[in-house]
C-alpha cells in the first residue's frame, strides 16, 4: 500500500530584517500540521525559505556598502537558523538566489509567455517599496501606505511587462465556487471572492535592470528583470525541484499553503492565475493567519516594541513560545503578545498543571515501582481521532484547550484517590494516571515536541522521577 503524501509550506519572508514574532506564528502553524500528518502515517514534505531579490533588498544592500549577494548570504542564516531555535520537522528550504529557483522562474516565465499571458506596455503606478505591491488611492491613507506609513510612496511611468490577470477572472471565481474549502478561514474565502468579481487588472511582473538589477534576468530580454512577487511566487514549487525533477514534483504538488492576511491577493488568486497560466495545477488549500499586536499596540521599530522570537525563546525556551503561539494567538484572527501573558500561562498552564503533574506522577510511580505501559494502537488511533477535527479546521488553540482539560482532569483524579496515602488501589490509580500522561505526551506531540518526547518516554517501562519540565521563571 503506497504511503500517503502530504505538503505544506509558509510564505517567503524578505531578508531584509530579522525574523520576526509573526513569521514565527506561521511556521510554528505549519509545523503542528506538518507532524499531526506524519503521526496519522503521511509522508511529509515541510517547507520554507527566504524572498531574496527585490528592490527594499537591493536598497538595504546598498546602504550597508554591501554586494546584493553578500548582503542576501548573510541574512538568510537567520532564518535557515529558525528550525533549530523553534524545533521545526522541515525538510526543505530554499532561497530565491538559488540557482534551481532561477531556472525555475525563467521556465515558469516561459510558459506564461507561451500562452499569450505575459505582453509588454507602458504604465504609470504608485508603489510602496515596503509592500513591493502597486497601491491604488483607495488604498493609501494621506498618500502612505498603512502598513508602512513611514516609507514615501514612489511613482513609476515606464514600460514593463505585465501579467494578463484580467484572463482568469472566471477561472478563478469556479475554483473558488467547487473547492469551499479552499481558502480557510471561510471569512477570507468570501473576501478573495468579492475582490475577484470586481474585476481583475494585469500587473506588472519587470522591472527595467537599468534602475533596480537585482532580480532574475527575463528570458530573452536583458534590459528586465522580474518583478519580486513574480520571482518569489514560483518557491513554492522550485523547491519541490520543478521543472528539473518532475517525478519529485508531481510526488508532492498540490500543497497547503501557510500566510499572512497580508497575503491574502498574492496566494489565493495571483499565484493561482500564475499556476492556471503555466498549465500547473492550483494549491490544494491556503490557510490565512492573521497580525500580532505587542501588549496591543502595533509592532514598529520606531515604538521599540517589535518582539523578537530567538529572544523569547532564550527567555521562556522553546515549547512554551510555541505554545503561547499556539493557544493565545486566535489562528485566524489578531491576537496579542505580552510578557505579562506570557509569564503568567508559563507558570499557570506548563509549571503547575502539565509540569507538577508530570512530576508528582513520576515521583510516585519510582517511589512504589511501578510500571507504565505503551498506548495501544486503538488507543493511538482513539486520541489522534479526538483531535483530527479540530486541526483539520487549524483550530489549534481548541486542540490545547482540549489536552488541558485532560491534564486538569488527570491532576484531579490525581488529588480525589491520594494514592499515596495507605490505599488498596494504589497500583492501578498511578498506572492509570502514567496512561493518561502517554496520552497526553502523543497529543501533544506536534504542539510542543520536545516537552511530548520527555513525558512519553517518562511514562513508559521502569519510571524514574523526571526533571521539571518548566523550571520556575525568575
Amino acid at each position: 500500500m503506497a504511503v500517503k503524501k502530504f505538503y505544506i509550506t509558509t510564505t517567503a519572508p524578505y531578508v531584509n530584517a530579522d525574523p520576526h514574532i509573526g513569521f514565527a506564528l506561521e511556521i510554528v502553524q505549519a509545523d503542528v500540521i506538518a507532524r499531526f500528518k506524519r503521526l496519522l502515517g503521511f509522508e511529509v514534505a515541510f517547507g520554507f525559505g527566504t524572498d531574496e531579490h527585490g528592490l527594499k533588498i537591493y536598497r538595504k544592500a546598498l546602504e550597508e556598502k554591501k554586494d546584493p549577494q553578500e548582503y542576501c548570504d548573510e541574512n538568510a542564516k537567520k532564518f535557515d537558523g529558525l528550525k533549530k531555535i523553534l524545533h521545526l520537522s522541515s525538510t526543505h528550504f530554499i532561497r530565491t538566489t538559488d540557482s534551481n529557483h532561477l531556472e525555475a522562474a525563467q521556465e515558469f516565465w516561459r510558459r506564461c509567455y507561451k500562452n499569450g499571458d505575459i505582453y509588454k506596455k507602458k504604465y504609470r503606478i504608485k508603489y510602496c517599496v515596503g509592500c513591493e505591491l502597486e497601491k491604488t488611492d483607495s488604498e493609501l491613507e494621506g498618500n502612505r501606505c498603512p502598513v508602512h506609513p513611514n516609507l514615501k510612496i514612489e511613482s513609476y511611468n515606464e514600460e514593463n511587462y505585465f501579467f494578463r490577470f484580467s484572463k482568469y477572472q472566471e477561472k478563478l471565481l469556479a475554483l473558488y465556487k467547487n473547492n469551499k474549502d479552499f481558502v480557510f478561514p471561510k471569512h477570507r474565502l468570501s473576501e478573495i471572492e468579492s475582490f475577484v468579481k470586481k474585476g481583475l487588472q494585469d500587473f506588472s511582473i519587470s522591472r527595467l535592470k537599468a534602475k533596480m538589477p537585482w532580480g532574475v534576468d527575463v528570458p530573452n530580454d536583458a534590459d528586465h528583470v522580474m518583478y519580486v512577487w513574480f520571482d518569489a511566487l514560483i518557491f513554492y514549487i522550485s523547491t519541490l525541484g520543478w521543472p528539473i525533477n518532475l517525478r519529485e514534483f508531481n510526488r508532492w504538488w498540490p500543497g497547503v499553503q501557510v500566510a499572512g492576511k497580508d497575503n491574502l491577493r498574492q496566494q489565493s488568486a495571483i499565484w493561482q492565475a500564475m499556476l492556471m497560466s503555466a498549465g500547473l495545477p492550483n494549491s490544494q488549500q491556503i490557510f490565512i493567519h492573521g497580525f500580532i499586536t505587542s501588549e496591543g499596540q502595533k509592532m514598529s521599530k520606531s515604538l521599540g516594541n517589535v518582539i523578537d522570537p530567538v529572544a523569547l525563546v532564550n527567555q521562556y525556551g522553546t515549547d512554551a513560545v510555541r505554545y503561547y503561539l499556539l493557544k493565545e494567538i486566535p489562528p485566524s484572527a489578531d491576537g496579542d503578545f505580552s510578557h505579562s501573558r506570557m509569564r503568567e500561562i508559563y507558570t499557570a498552564d506548563l509549571a503547575n498543571e502539565l509540569g507538577n503533574l508530570v512530576s508528582r506522577t513520576t515521583n510516585l510511580a519510582e517511589k512504589y515501582s511501578i510500571s507504565g505501559q505503551k498506548l495501544s494502537s486503538a488507543e493511538i488511533s482513539k486520541a489522534l481521532t479526538d483531535i483530527s477535527e479540530l486541526l483539520n479546521g487549524f483550530r489549534f488553540n481548541e486542540v490545547l484547550i482540549f489536552i488541558w482539560n485532560l491534564v486538569k482532569n488527570t491532576n484531579k483524579h490525581l488529588d480525589e484517590k491520594a494514592p499515596w496515602k495507605n490505599t488498596p488501589h494504589r497500583t492501578e490509580i498511578i498506572r492509570e494516571t502514567l496512561h493518561s500522561l502517554a496520552k497526553i505526551g502523543l497529543m501533544l506531540t506536534p504542539f510542543l515536541p520536545k516537552t511530548a518526547e520527555k513525558i512519553s518516554k517518562a511514562a513508559q517501562g521502569k519510571i524514574k522521577k523526571i526533571q521539571p519540565l518548566f523550571p520556575r521563571l525568575k
